[in-house]
This record gives structure tokens, sequence and C-alpha cells, in this order.
């Protein structure tokens, strides 16, 4: 299989884009990590996967928490010795309807420690595993929203966020090359999710698409992107 004797970790996998994800990349092969903040919620989606007999076990992580971090990650080295794909999906929107001028500093302080901070430090915590992989991918879901070139108003929080995620994608990309370990950043687009709503045109089984070709990239393939429908998008 594609992703036979791979490992991969999906944050914010309990529900929507990463609970398709991890179910798409299990089966494919792949022995997933489904990880999640509320621990009941993860082990029950887990359970529904490994039930229809996919390769799916359950960590907690909370991203942002450095002592979670570490947890998986030492959890990781003694359980594998390595990570061959870490998708950073978990993301939180506090902001809707609200504007750059106005928004308060506590949720822009709450959403960037989530959907920025959290995953940078969890790559700084498992780069070391990806790079012993040789073949180490690193998928950070960012969002049409975060991009610089087509930049609006409104949700400033979410926007600086993911431009934010986007910003490290390209750092880290240019650090890690020529170590196996390829890294991109993606658009699902606007998916039927508990924050896409009942009335996005996407399903979850298309938004996650994206995210696992990347994950599944062969040796060679292109880092530092963004991209959306398998395609190269503008920052």
């Amino acid at each position: 299989m594609v992703g036979e004797n791979r490992v991969a970790v999906v944050t914010g996998g309990n529900r929507g884009i990463g609970l398709e994800v991890c179910r798409q990349l299990a089966g494919k092969g792949v022995r997933v990590l489904l990880t999640a903040r509320d621990e009941e919620k993860g082990r029950g989606a887990c359970a529904k996967l490994k039930e229809a007999g996919l390769p799916v076990l359950f960590h907690p992580l909370d991203v942002s928490d450095p002592r979670s971090i570490e947890r998986l990650a030492g959890h990781l080295k003694k359980e594998f010795g390595r990570l061959d794909i870490l998708v950073n999906n978990a993301a939180v929107r506090l902001d809707r309807d609200t504007r750059g001028e106005s928004v308060p500093a506590g949720i822009l302080r709450a959403m960037m420690e989530v959907n920025a901070y959290g995953p940078l430090l969890l790559c700084q915590a498992l780069a070391p595993l990806l790079r012993k992989s040789g073949r180490g991918r690193i998928v950070n879901v960012s969002s049409g929203m975060g991009s610089i070139s087509d930049m609006k108003g409104g949700s400033p929080a979410y926007r600086i966020s993911k431009a934010a995620i986007n910003a490290v994608t390209r750092i880290l990309a240019d650090e890690l090359k020529g170590s196996g370990v390829l890294v991109n950043s993606c658009h699902p687009g606007w998916v039927k999710t508990d924050m896409g709503g009942p009335g996005a045109p996407k399903t979850v089984e298309e938004g996650a698409d994206t995210p696992v070709w990347l994950a599944l990239l062969p040796e060679g393939g292109p880092t530092g992107g963004f991209f959306r429908e398998r395609k190269p998008m503008p920052w």
C-alpha cells in the first residue's frame, strides 16, 4: 500500500477535516496517531475508525501546552523511534464578526497559541523524529484567508494566525532542505464542518484530499508551497 509502514500524527483528529485525514491516511496503510485535546471525544473517534479495521491509535494532545507536546514527542520516540508524517490540523476560530480595529487582544493571543505557536512548537519537538524517517512530511492546514496577496478585512485574528502558519511553512521548508523532510501548507477550501458550517460547498472528503496528498508526496516532491486542490496558490 502507498503509506505502508509509515507513522503519522494528526492534530485535531476527533472531527471534521482532521478526522477525515486520519481515515484516508489509515485507509492507505499509514499507522495514524489521532490526537485531540478532549480525550473522551478523541478516543470515541479513534474507536469508530478502529471498528472499521483502520490502523488508528489515540494520544491526547493540547497543542497550546508545551508539556503536552513534550509528552507526545516522548511517546513517539519510545514507541516508534521516528515519525513520517505530521499534519498540523488543529485550529480555532473565535473572532467571527470582529474587525481589525476592535478585535480583543485576548482573542488574538488565544488563536495564535493554537493556530500558529502550537504547530511551530510541535514541529520543533518532532523535527528530530521526522529527520530520522528520511521521508518526513509536514502538512500545515492553513486557509485562503491567510493569503497576504488576497487579504481582506474581517476575522482578523484568524487571518493573522493563518498567515503566521504560512510563514512557519516557508521558514521550516528552507531550514529542512536536504533532510528528506518536505514542508507545505494547504487551503482545504470551504468545507462542511463545525467551523465551516452546513452551507459550505465542499465535503470533508474533498477538504481532506489535498492534505493527504501532501502527506504522501513522493521523494523529490514540492516543499515550501501553498496548495489548493493539489495546485499551487498565491501566498
